[in-house]
């Protein structure tokens, strides 16, 4: 799971980074608003939980922006402000849950349990991925970027879908053989590059921003740069 840490205090960030991270989430951490609004607008993520007090945008405008630009991520409030006022406006601003400090890690863990499971579909799994200014919708099958749609054949829509799922991560030639061909041996057919190159003339050929980069010796990485 991977989850979006918005908040403005170092040693609170780090202490919810580490218990996130002992449970085997993938965090990263935004230290104001406008960070966190970039991190969210540009990968995809199960839970954002966010302070209230931010520099720049604070937490009830920076969910509003969030909600109005379309990311429907579950967002998770932290803050000292506990009057029903608060809780009120934190949800009406487009927040799932509320927490206030302090608060007891495990309760903590258990409301990011639930919110993740808003995120996904039956399988456990999100049904729109999302990086940059591509997206993927599982359902539908079909990937558009920019609003723009993409015509994707299914070994295509399949390779596309692994390199999302595993974004900003190396994998290797071997490993998109295992996952979308399910080869498990060297063939010595080039047929992995083949497709990588169908792909990137499809997905980043016309789009300033390139998603699919070639770590040479090592296979590719999917990132938006």
């Amino acid at each position: 799971m991977r989850v979006l840490v918005i908040e403005d205090e170092p040693k609170l960030a780090s202490f919810i980074q580490r218990g996130l991270e002992e449970q085997t989430w993938e965090v990263e951490i935004a230290y104001d608003g406008r960070m966190g609004k970039s991190l969210a607008s540009s990968h995809t993520y199960d839970v954002i939980v966010m302070d209230v007090n931010l520099p720049i945008i604070n937490g009830f405008d920076l969910a509003v922006q969030l909600r109005q630009s379309g990311i429907a991520t579950p967002i998770l409030m932290l803050t000292a402000l506990g009057t029903v006022e608060d809780k009120l406006q934190g949800f009406d601003s487009g927040a799932d849950d509320y927490l206030v400090k302090p608060f007891e890690f495990r309760e903590f863990i258990a409301r990011i349990k639930v919110l993740s499971k808003r995120s996904a579909g039956p399988d456990g799994q999100s049904h729109i991925l999302k990086i940059a200014d591509l997206e993927l919708n599982l359902d539908e099958r079909i990937a558009r970027r920019g609003g723009r749609q993409i015509d994707l054949t299914a070994k295509e829509f399949a390779l596309l879908e692994y390199l999302m799922r595993n974004r900003n991560r190396v994998v290797s030639r071997v490993d998109i053989a295992e996952k979308v061909w399910d080869i498990h041996f060297d063939t010595g057919t080039n047929v992995i590059d083949v497709y990588i190159n169908f792909l990137r003339k499809k997905v980043d050929k016309d789009f300033p921003t390139k998603l699919i980069h070639t770590v040479v010796g090592m296979g590719y990485i999917f990132k938006a740069e």
